[in-house]
């Protein structure tokens, strides 16, 4: 069998698959699931373009880490054949625990544990399958290579990740204002004492980059219609969870129904839990909503109609705290209009705060490559007026509400 395939990628054109080792860690159902997981969550519920997936995103870093290896290798820096496999494996497979519609399951049904673990669990799991195969690739995903600039290719302020899923999203999403030169940045990039850098001259495409990240997450990212949208569904998945622990029956898949009648955290995700996660994507917990808009219970059919009719909350996003009086206020009136407890009024008044943090001079700063060959911190370096207050984290906090009573 010809494993050396080539995929068609509608953002980079032709991808390479470049060994049989990975051409048969993609093949696996573990990864494959990825084909059934969205990339950007509820999003399409704003852009009904964004129904791309994290495969999509997979394959697409995959290519971007070997224009990267291309790119250092042309300039000097060794990297061995090895090495060039574990990288492309570790950004394959960096999402690969991502659960159905990406972090919902996360603040729902799957508690205290985070899709970097689980994605880890996954890859453990996976290198005992292939005999040690992805022990590289997996020292480089946790960030322990000694050699610096492999593992800052798959975790950084400018990893792989990034430079695919802002281009990604952006083309699905049809906001131009994410639009980055992926290629171009990759071009530039440099190691400098065993650490990944920009040469000078891509100073102004990593300034767009940082500026297309901040557009991205308040334009998309942080939308408020998506965002009440991603919410309504961790609400329904809790109500389910808690229905279930009161002896309630609900429609689900035997993967879905694994996750709502067993408490998972990162103590107790055993191997069997690891398996059962495997069989769970966006299908299993969208028809499950679609059969909960007729269950008896009032708080989860109605959060159920609201997803699935995108009937959603009313929603306000403010830059300083709401005032407890304001809160006090919305309340008693969503609770005298529904008739509710207040147990259940918790799933029908939300509040909560976002950020945005464009770019941080704390943690691994962004290093441009002078011509003298030092490096320089990416705000020093740059003379964009905005790019200081880019460093700056952005706040702002929400309160959500129904908008009018259900039917």
């Amino acid at each position: 069998m010809n494993k050396l395939k080539i995929i068609n990628d509608p953002i980079y054109g032709f991808v390479t698959i470049p060994s049989e080792l990975i051409f048969d860690l993609i093949e696996h159902r573990f990864f494959q699931r990825l084909r059934r997981v969205s990339q950007m969550g509820m999003a399409y519920m704003v852009y009904p373009g964004a129904h791309h997936t994290r495969f999509q995103h997979a394959i697409g870093c995959t290519y971007l880490m070997q224009k990267a290896v291309q790119v250092l290798r042309f300039k000097g820096i060794e990297i061995s054949n090895k090495e060039e496999e574990a990288a492309i494996i570790a950004i394959l497979l960096h999402d690969i625990g991502h659960g159905a519609f990406s972090h919902a399951l996360e603040h729902s049904i799957v508690n205290e544990i985070s899709h970097e673990e689980i994605s880890l669990k996954f890859m453990e799991a996976l290198n005992i399958e292939f005999k040690g195969k992805l022990s590289l690739a997996i020292q480089i995903f946790k960030g322990e290579n000694p050699r610096k600039f492999l593992n800052q290719l798959i975790s950084s302020q400018l990893d792989i990740d990034r430079l695919d899923y802002l281009k990604r999203d952006s083309f699905y999403t049809g906001v131009a204002e994410g639009n980055i030169s992926s290629e171009r940045l990759i071009t530039m990039m440099n190691v400098k004492d065993d650490e990944l850098v920009i040469e000078k001259k891509g100073i102004y495409s990593v300034e767009k980059f940082i500026i297309a990240r901040r557009l991205m997450y308040w334009q998309v990212y942080l939308h408020k219609t998506g965002l009440i949208a991603e919410k309504v569904l961790v609400k329904i998945l809790q109500r389910a969870k808690q229905l279930t622990e009161r002896g309630a029956k609900l429609n689900a898949s035997s993967a879905l129904q694994f996750f709502l009648t067993t408490k998972i955290d990162r103590v107790n995700f055993t191997d069997n839990a690891l398996e059962t996660f495997s069989q769970l994507d966006d299908y299993d917990v969208i028809c499950a909503v679609k059969s909960w808009q007729k269950h008896d219970d009032f708080v989860l059919s109605s959060l159920s109609k609201a997803l699935i009719q995108r009937k959603l909350p009313k929603i306000k996003l403010h830059n300083k705290l709401i005032s407890k009086e304001e809160i006090t206020n919305i309340k008693a009136s969503v609770k005298s209009k529904l008739n509710i407890t207040d147990d259940e009024l918790s799933y029908f008044v939300l509040e909560g705060k976002v950020s945005n943090h464009a770019y941080s001079t704390e943690k691994n700063p962004i290093h441009i490559l002078t011509k003298q060959n030092s490096l320089i911190d990416l705000v020093k370096a740059s003379d964009h007026l905005n790019l200081m207050a880019l460093t700056k984290p952005v706040v702002k906090h929400y309160i959500s509400y129904p908008k009018q009573p259900f039917n």
